[in-house]
């Protein structure tokens, strides 16, 4: 069942990123088609010259990005000729006010200041009137001044950005010229082919993870986490995509601006989240959950402050982004403290490296102006695409593994059985029944007591069949006993029995040990002539728990073919198998002829878990 709603699963995938993909695909080869016939993407729609904070003038090139990073910054000129062939002029505006002036007449104005009522008004936000959030203006050729058209009379368009900190022009002010709904058109041309690429991420983050980890029969916190992290980073990626676009459906353009920065601050949140599942030492999974915390009540304090038009989301982003920074080192440091025990964090934390780097080349951008991309886009899809493949591997690893121990858990059964019907055959219960049968009339209480130690043995092998976790050594040592009491009565003095605890707080398959002491009794003190001794010892390792069972008795050549008795050796192979399957462990076995032999069972301790979570 689970094999095949696994394979459903894969193939529902991959027919949704085929068909994605398609679309994608078809959108894209459509945009260098048609949508260069409708509109044209400008930094700015004058010719002229541009100042900065009251800087030099310097010539405007329309068709390149304006790196200026700014407060205050003035263009003047007249308009460009390429205007006269387009309808309409789109201006996608950021975190800006701006106004436009023909002569010394204001035109267009997008102010917190209240214009005059005759001049077309684009009033900013009514909730917080300081904030002038994302804002889109489509302005109708037609109806500009024809003075401003001919160019008799000259353009000014002074543009201000109201924080403390500057901020580069390109990413605040862009304008497009084109047709009647161009800015629909460009939309669907540049935006769309990708938010249906990344909406297939956040299928990824909701669906896909988190269902395997149930198919897997468990949950699993770091693909819940992780899960999370796809959706809020296919989330981010969207919404930075349609960003220019957000004010088209949302009217508010101070809402506009805190979906942006909301969506950044939640991609933040579950990469630390995301950390955080990496974390198996106490101490760090305890400071992690208080680093989270910290950044959560940082988050809400500035929601607050926005709620209530004290200081808005973009004010108050420099201060967040410390916090981020200040979280995200505690989260690495954490990470550190986890290589010496555990070699995968080492691995995940190299794993984000590229996202250092773009962070890096970000800041020296900011002075250097080296691209008018944000490299820290490129470095986390660099690294998002690794984390998912890497995920995707693992989950077929697991998958592979819970099909194995499906299988195993069937032989467990099928060698628990023939254990135990090893234990009930006809010869074991005659030979046992008759002792204590002889006991009634020699000791009547040690027979009563014998008949009450063979019946719970009896239970406890009918009870190893529902049981498919490793148990605790104490537990099968009880088992044990009960055994060899029986196997006591029948060989009576010509068998010993030694045992030499010294470590008990480990796990191991049910019914491990028996086939080793059964081998022992029969095949080595019970073919002894004068009988002998089988010992039972356990001793812990630095890296294992051993147990060794060791009889006195004749002995066997290692090195010579095994007999066919039909039984025996198929338990021994049996519980090898399980042993392996289970704990990982190995069994070893050294006998000398007529000295007799040794089986150790090695239990390494990675993995080993504690006692009290497996014996439920």
């Amino acid at each position: 069942m689970k094999k095949m709603l696994g394979g459903k699963v894969w193939a529902a995938v991959i027919v949704a990123l085929m068909a994605t993909l398609l679309v994608w695909m078809g959108v894209l080869m459509g945009k260098y088609f048609f949508k260069s016939e409708l509109t044209l993407d400008l930094s700015m729609m004058l010719e002229g010259e541009y100042s900065a904070d009251g800087g030099e003038w310097k010539p405007i090139q329309p068709d390149q990005s304006i790196q200026e990073h700014f407060h205050h910054i003035v263009f003047r000129g007249k308009p460009l000729e390429e205007t006269y062939t387009y309808s309409y002029l789109t201006i996608y505006s950021k975190n800006v006010w701006y106004s436009l002036k023909v002569g010394d007449e204001v035109w267009i104005s997008y102010e917190y200041t209240e214009p005059p009522a005759e001049i077309i008004d684009l009033s900013p936000s009514e909730t917080c009137p300081n904030t002038p959030g994302y804002w889109i203006s489509t302005l109708d050729m037609s109806y500009w001044p024809e003075e401003a058209m001919n160019g008799t009379v000259p353009i000014t368009l002074e543009i201000d950005y109201p924080y403390a900190f500057d901020a580069k022009f390109s990413d605040c002010f862009t304008i497009s010229l084109g047709l009647e709904n161009a800015i629909y058109m460009t939309f669907f041309f540049e935006s769309l082919p990708w938010v249906l690429l990344f909406s297939l991420v956040c299928f990824f983050g909701i669906f896909f993870f988190p269902l395997c980890g149930f198919i897997l029969g468990k949950v699993n916190f770091k693909y819940l986490t992780f899960g999370a992290l796809c959706f809020f980073w296919g989330l981010y990626m969207i919404i930075s995509n349609i960003s220019d676009f957000l004010n088209m459906w949302v009217l508010d353009p101070v809402v506009c601006m805190m979906i942006v920065r909301l969506t950044s601050y939640l991609l933040m949140a579950a990469i630390l989240l995301y950390f955080k599942s990496h974390m198996t030492l106490l101490v760090s999974r305890i400071i992690g959950n208080i680093t989270l915390s910290l950044f959560f009540i940082s988050i809400i304090t500035v929601l607050i402050l926005q709620q209530y038009a004290a200081i808005d989301l973009t004010a108050t982003m420099p201060y967040v982004f410390g916090v981020i920074a200040v979280c995200a080192a505690v989260m690495v440091v954490l990470l550190c403290m986890e290589i010496k025990r555990n070699r995968h964090a080492l691995i995940f934390l190299v794993s984000w490296s590229p996202l250092v780097v773009t962070l890096v080349l970000d800041i020296l951008d900011r002075y250097l102006f080296l691209s008018e991309e944000r490299f820290f886009n490129y470095g986390l899809m660099i690294i998002m695409v690794y984390q998912i493949i890497r995920i995707i591997f693992d989950l077929r690893r697991q998958y592979k593994e819970a099909i194995r121990y499906q299988q195993v858990q069937k032989e467990l059964y099928e060698a628990k059985v023939g254990i135990m019907v090893s234990q009930i055959q006809p010869h074991f219960m005659y030979n046992a029944l008759t002792s204590i049968a002889m006991m009634c009339q020699i000791d009547p209480d040690t027979a009563q007591e014998a008949t009450i130690t063979f019946a719970k043995y009896l239970r406890g092998n009918m009870d190893s069949l529902k049981q498919k976790k490793p148990i605790p050594f104490t537990q099968e040592l009880e088992h044990l006993k009960k055994y060899l009491y029986i196997e006591k009565l029948r060989f009576a003095d010509l068998l010993q029995i030694e045992y030499d605890i010294q470590a008990t707080d480990f796990v191991l398959p049910q019914l491990s040990i028996q086939p080793l002491v059964e081998n022992a009794v029969k095949h080595g003190v019970g073919m002894a002539e004068n009988g002998g001794t089988v010992t039972i010892a356990t001793r812990e390792t630095d890296s294992s728990f051993e147990i060794i069972i060791t009889d006195d008795g004749v002995g066997f050549d290692t090195a010579a073919p095994l007999k066919q008795d039909g039984r025996s050796h198929v338990g021994m192979e049996n519980t090898r198998q399980r042993v392996k399957e289970l704990c990982g462990g190995e069994i070893r076995v050294e006998s000398t002829i007529g000295q007799g032999t040794t089986a150790t069972i090695i239990l390494p301790k990675e993995g080993q878990p504690h006692e009290n979570t497996v014996s439920g």
